[in-house]
């Protein structure tokens, strides 16, 4: 789902930054100064090598919290709270959708590389299976925390500063209603992958050679013919793209959903950026509900804005199946996220800790700090570095609104079984 797709907060224009893991600089051998003879040898200088930091270390929680509530893996929402039921049952299945993964051939193969020994795959499946039972017998959130404590190391995200920040922002699947037919009112298009994708030359079509300055270029594209489905406001397509992936109720009465097929090779833009550096929109407070009322209100900025992210994005029809993630499973609302693969293990069991926007009595929406147990299940073309986490918030216009005002920093930890 978050395979190629940026999150809705980064529409918002966060930045982000990956100092980790850069390449090693290479310094060329340079003679001394002063050689006086053609005799003389120039004496090699060996190259730098800046140290390089792992994504991930190992920490000692301690045993000194208090009060218990108000520490790391404190996680109510398991078993309910405000009134609310919990969600166990919706943990349980995540957890056992990254067992699922991590018997198959791509997870073996991928652990095999990962370059942290410790986080070996035999080692990731037993704390999880460990902590699955942990979840079905502890009966408290108390009772789950001091068994965490006590029988799994964490390893801390060293974040993007080094020190443990993480920046959070969160990701939704949108519903939206579309025609199998082109129509008067219907007429802004999602399109399927072109079978000869893989053999497009580089660089790729834009985003405006693809489907124009206004989103209409129709049979002029060069993806005539590939339309699956048609929706009547532009805006809905292009939310898609960046989502990844919708449930769609269609205007014969059927549902139907559409997931990430492919995209071309061009890197996210941030619109909310964009319109900030022209003047439209202040950065300062802009959320994506602002945004999408700045469009709904100034319809012709539409043609304007939009082009500015070059990169296109292809789907296929998925026939009502849940919103899936980038290891094939489907993720959980509020029990999946999504990191940088290349650094993150992924399946495994984590840990986060931050403030996520919950409604209120009153309907609006207020943040909370939460500690939650979460599974690694997906990832996203603007999820660079090991200091940023999307969370998937759920299906729905009251996910799209938490999701589009989250943001902030927090922590992130990988829970592995004690040896």
């Amino acid at each position: 789902m978050r395979k190629t797709l940026a999150l809705c907060s980064l529409s918002l224009g966060l930045a982000f930054v990956n100092t980790l893991w850069s390449a090693v600089a290479q310094v060329p051998d340079i003679p001394p100064p002063g050689e006086t003879t053609p005799q003389a040898i120039p004496i090699p200088v060996p190259p730098i090598t800046p140290e390089v930091q792992p994504p991930l270390k190992p920490i000692d929680l301690g045993s000194d919290c208090q009060p218990s509530s108000a520490c790391l893996g404190w996680d109510e929402q398991i078993w309910g709270s405000r009134g609310k039921r919990g969600d166990r049952q919706a943990l349980l299945k995540a957890i056992d959708n990254s067992l699922t993964y991590l018997e198959k051939d791509k997870a073996i193969a991928l652990y095999q590389e990962y370059p942290i020994k410790e986080f070996r795959l035999a080692r990731v499946r037993r704390s999880l299976f460990r902590f699955r039972e942990l979840v079905l017998t502890s009966k408290s959130p108390a009772e789950l925390q001091a068994a965490v404590q006590r029988e799994f190391t964490l390893y801390q995200s060293v974040g993007n500063d080094g020190k443990g920040t993480v920046k959070f922002t969160s990701y939704y699947e949108p519903i939206y209603q579309a025609s199998r037919v082109r129509t008067a009112e219907y007429k802004y298009p999602l399109y399927r992958l072109p079978p000869d994708f893989d053999k497009w030359a580089k660089p790729h079509p834009k985003r405006i050679d693809l489907e124009g300055q206004d989103g209409l270029l129709g049979n002029k594209s060069q993806l005539h013919g590939l339309e699956m489905l048609w929706f009547r406001d532009r805006l809905d397509a292009y939310m898609i793209h960046i989502q990844g992936s919708a449930q769609i109720q269609l205007t014969d009465g059927k549902k139907t959903s559409v997931g990430y097929a492919g995209g071309t090779d061009y890197p996210w833009t941030s619109i909310g950026k964009e319109l900030s550096k022209d003047g439209k929109l202040p950065l300062q407070g802009l959320t994506l509900p602002r945004l999408v009322q700045y469009f709904h209100q100034n319809p012709q900025e539409l043609s304007n804005y939009l082009p500015r992210w070059e990169r296109f994005v292809f789907f296929k029809e998925t026939t009502g199946r849940p919103a899936t993630g980038s290891i094939n499973v489907p993720v959980t609302p509020e029990r999946s996220i999504a990191t940088d693969k290349s650094l993150m293990p992924p399946g495994a069991l984590a840990l986060i800790s931050t403030s996520i926007p919950y409604p209120n009595q009153a309907g609006k929406l207020e943040y909370r700090k939460v500690s939650r147990f979460v599974l690694d299940q997906d990832t996203g073309s603007a999820i660079t570095g090991p200091g940023r986490v999307d969370y998937f918030m759920g299906t729905g216009k009251l996910a799209g609104d938490r999701a589009g005002i989250t943001g902030g920093n927090g922590s992130l930890y990988y829970l592995l079984l004690k040896e």
